[in-house]
């Protein structure tokens, strides 16, 4: 779904570590260790996370595609070591082991092992949940957070924040005034990233609860971007459509479930006159009365800000496990267990920020070009609108 970036991850969850290559980035963006950094540390707060972020101090070394702080235009290659891989040297070692590895047998409900044995002929779950494991997600952010950097040079940001966990929801109005920076700085500051504080004491004592009960919960978290132009995305084919390339890369994430732009699934309740955003001219420009669309229509951004909403199913590995069956015995026991968060809704809404950069760097390279940031910039000072 992306046309002038490319992105691919690779490595395992207890693996040496993950690598990452961005293809496509213009020459001339400023970018740093220290800022991708500050994202990744972002993917790792929240309320419910478990032990493994108590290991994981998570920290992108740039490889190559960048010199003296700025791209080069060349591939960008990032990697991330696993610190607990000291632990896991012989379980996952890429040579041959003369010890006796324990097989992972039980498959978890709602987790990748029981199809992806089929698929490839596993005799052992480890080989299919240590590539599928949300762990990869840290080298999405990563790569995404050079995506992120490009979009704030030509004034797009990008923010979140929780709005639902388990059957808690924060029913505060959006963020007014603040920028999508402004709110994350303010989401930030929270343990479970919401809004209201005394919605935010119910949402940590839901977390304790489902814990203390070997269970896990999910949410909802919504996503902003604003200083978007007119006419990212396009009408003319259903791949080159915004909201057909914002769900693939969002759905992509393993727990994402659902996905709402704009008004959503209200919408389908509502008589076509409360729904559709009536236009307005202030003399300079076209406004909207309202922004229900989510800055999205006719597959392309309307220059609104666009406003996603996302489902997080609860993480499958449980502390309490659920019924399965060995797949050797076929005996029925209870699944398997590996380290887990409670919750992770929280980290769950920085990665969707770094898939909505992913399209929408790739959207703004592709209708305005350019092989360096200056190009760029020109583009979009001459033919942009807003």
């Amino acid at each position: 779904m992306l046309t002038r970036l490319k992105f691919l991850t690779a490595g395992e969850s207890h693996g040496q570590g993950l690598m990452g290559i961005l293809d496509g980035m213009p020459a001339g963006l400023e970018i740093s260790e220290d800022y991708i950094g500050g994202h990744l540390a972002r993917r790792q707060m929240g309320h419910g996370r478990g032990g493994r972020m108590k290991i994981e101090k998570d920290h992108a070394d740039i490889w190559c595609g960048v010199r003296h702080g700025k791209t080069i235009g060349a591939p960008l290659g990032l990697i991330v070591r696993n610190k607990d891989w000291e632990n896991w040297t012989k379980k996952m070692s890429i040579s041959p082991v003369k010890d006796d590895i324990r097989k992972v047998t039980l498959p978890r409900p709602g987790h990748a092992d029981l199809a992806g044995i089929h698929k490839y002929g596993f005799d052992d779950i480890r080989n299919v949940l240590e590539r599928s494991s949300a762990r990869e997600t840290t080298m999405r952010v990563a790569l995404g957070s050079v995506c992120r950097k490009l979009l704030e040079d030509v004034g797009i940001e990008i923010g979140s924040r929780v709005v639902q966990i388990h059957d808690v929801k924060d029913k505060s109005p959006g963020p007014g005034d603040l920028t999508p920076n402004e709110l994350s700085e303010t989401a930030d500051t929270s343990p479970v990233r919401c809004l209201d504080k005394n919605v935010e004491k119910s949402m940590i004592s839901t977390i304790d609860e489902a814990k203390k009960a070997g269970d896990s919960v999910g949410g909802i978290f919504e996503v902003i971007a604003t200083g978007l132009p007119y006419g990212l995305g396009s009408y003319t084919q259903w791949d080159r459509k915004l909201h057909t390339r914002i769900s693939a890369l969002m759905m992509s994430v393993n727990a994402f479930k659902g996905i709402e732009i704009g008004g959503g699934f209200d919408g389908a309740e509502k008589f076509g006159s409360e729904v559709h955003d009536e236009i307005g001219h202030d003399g300079e420009k076209f406004t909207r009365f309202s922004n229900n669309a989510g800055g999205i229509e006719g597959g392309m951004s309307n220059a609104q800000p666009i406003i996603l909403r996302m489902a997080m199913k609860p993480i499958p590995t449980l502390i309490k496990p659920l019924r399965s069956v060995d797949i050797h015995s076929n005996e029925e026991k209870d699944a398997h267990k590996e380290r887990t968060d409670s919750c992770a809704v929280p980290a769950a809404s920085i990665i969707a920020e770094s898939m909505l950069c992913f399209v929408l760097a790739d959207a703004l390279l592709e209708k305005f070009g350019g092989d360096s940031i200056g190009q760029l910039k020109a583009h979009m000072e001459a033919t942009g609108q807003y």
